[in-house]
């Protein structure tokens, strides 16, 4: 049933954003870079519920937000491919002040004192509890992936013109590997073994983020005609 979902709200994020920057240039902008915050925000959220990612053959554990997380690549690719490069950072740049943003709303929320009859103090505080290891880890790890997929999609693009497909899968696959490696290395480095944690956030980011490839170029159809 997962599939199911991530069909439907992939396709309605895609077609909805390429109907704004279609009709509503000047708009288009704000309106990626809202879906690509949103984005974010879930990532981070989700992350904390572990899930079993089957492959049929091979089964591991991995954060629910592997099936969040390679949206991100794409908002950040359907950002670059109108917008361009310079735009694009300034997107990462709100996308990650937004995130301290939340951090810090989380913290003041926990700072205050329950009421006596709210039930569910506890699995508030297991849900939202933060470490300041993983957060570091993730905001550094953030940083450095997404401005290298925006710097590789956009040499892409500049020497593959009409390879879309190839600017596409080519910056989400070392945007998504390297945010594996620097994650987990930064977030569990000597509390855990990291290589299995490393392989399976990379194998299974990449999988989604392979397979969401056919929404990019549908993307790439509709906005063609207001492509700067």
């Amino acid at each position: 049933m997962v599939w199911v979902y991530w069909v439907i709200s992939l396709t309605i994020v895609t077609y909805f954003s390429a109907l704004v920057v279609r009709k509503y240039p000047e708009l288009g902008f704000a309106a990626l870079t809202a879906m690509y915050v949103l984005y974010l925000a879930a990532s981070q959220i989700f992350a904390s519920r572990i899930v079993i990612f089957d492959l049929k053959i091979y089964k591991f554990f991995a954060p629910s937000a592997i099936f969040i997380y390679p949206f991100i690549s794409q908002a950040i690719d359907m950002i670059n491919e109108v917008y361009g490069r310079k735009k694009t950072q300034i997107a990462i740049g709100i996308a990650f002040v937004s995130q301290v943003l939340l951090i810090t709303f989380i913290l003041m929320m926990n700072s205050l004192a329950p009421a006596p009859f709210f039930k569910f103090e506890s699995a508030w505080h297991s849900l939202f509890s933060l470490s300041i290891r993983i957060t570091v880890a993730s905001w550094i790890s953030f940083l450095i992936c997404q401005n290298i997929d925006a710097y590789v999609f956009d040499k892409l693009k500049q020497r593959f013109t009409a390879l879309v497909w190839l600017r596409s899968v080519g910056s989400d696959v070392i945007d998504l590997t390297l945010d594996s490696v620097i994650f987990v290395t930064l977030a569990f480095w000597g509390t855990m073994p990291i290589g299995p944690l490393i392989i399976g956030q990379m194998v299974s980011k990449n999988i989604i983020g392979f397979l969401d490839t056919p929404w990019f170029l549908w993307y790439k159809r509709l906005i063609t005609p207001v492509e700067k």
